[in-house]
C-alpha cells in the first residue's frame, strides 16, 4: 500500500497520534487541577477580580 516506506510512514502517523493524545490528555488533566485550585481558594474566601466587589 505504502511500498518500502510503509513502515516509516506508518510508524510516523502513529508517533504524532500518540503525541496529540498525550497533549489532549495533558489539557484536560490540567484544566481539571486549575478549576480545583480555583475552587479551594474561593473556598477560602479569595476572589477573582473580575468578579466584582461586593463592598462596592
Amino acid at each position: 500500500m505504502f511500498g518500502e516506506h510503509g513502515f516509516f510512514i506508518l510508524a510516523c502517523y502513529g508517533v504524532s497520534a500518540l503525541a496529540l493524545g498525550g497533549l489532549a490528555l495533558w489539557i484536560i488533566l490540567d484544566g481539571r487541577s486549575v478549576r480545583r485550585r480555583l475552587n479551594e481558594m474561593e473556598a477560602r474566601g479569595v476572589r477573582r477580580r473580575s468578579a466584582g466587589r461586593s463592598d462596592a
